[in-house]
């Protein structure tokens, strides 16, 4: 069945229609003359990038905190705010250039922007996501320091996560199908409550 991008705007982000078709479109402008996604993404910056975005949303309660680690052009981030406002998300990126762009990208949202590198942030958050940072491991690595207890880190990866999580204890792996989306996978660290 197609869906078209009108219709999953609206079903996706009904509270946030304009502000995602203006990141969309800073995406494939400032984003890509900026170098932070690559030239022929343009075309596929909906269904490759943004929807592509959208899995890790239903993973999420209500008024959760959230960190996105090497959040680069924002992905997936800046899409995870913009389809649930009710979530109180924050850029972390190391890079000046890329935080410059984040900071232009979310003037006027809710949205906070660290520069900074995963591993010295001192803050935590009920969540932590990532898309195309590290393996799984080094990724824990990172940030295990900044998910709260009951928390969990939610890497976004691909057909691959299976194999990427063979060596990591209490992984799990969520196969979401989002309809006119299509499949995504996350692989889900939790950090269990510690016993007293």
């Amino acid at each position: 069945m197609e869906h078209s991008v009108e219709g999953l705007v609206g079903r996706y982000f009904p509270e946030r229609e304009a502000e995602i078709r203006a990141y969309a479109e800073f995406l494939v402008t400032a984003g890509i003359e900026r170098g932070l996604i690559g030239p022929r993404e343009g075309e596929r910056i909906w269904d490759r990038h943004i929807f592509n975005c959208l899995h890790v949303t239903t993973l999420l309660p209500q008024g959760a905190s959230l960190f996105d680690i090497g959040s680069g052009a924002g992905l997936p981030g800046i899409v995870i705010a913009l389809a649930r406002p009710d979530l109180k998300v924050t850029l972390i990126e190391p890079l000046e250039r890329r935080v410059e762009f984040l900071k232009e990208a979310t003037a006027g949202t809710e949205i906070e922007v660290i520069r900074g590198r995963a591993q010295d942030v001192k803050k935590t958050a009920d969540f932590v996501t990532a898309r195309a940072v590290a393996p799984l491991e080094k990724l824990k690595k990172m940030s295990w320091h900044m998910v709260k207890t009951n928390g969990a880190l939610l890497a976004m990866k691909g057909e691959g996560a299976a194999a990427e999580m063979a060596g990591t204890k209490n992984a799990k792996l969520h196969e979401i199908d989002l309809e006119g989306v299509g499949l995504g996978r996350i692989v889900e660290l939790r950090k269990g409550t510690p016993v007293s």
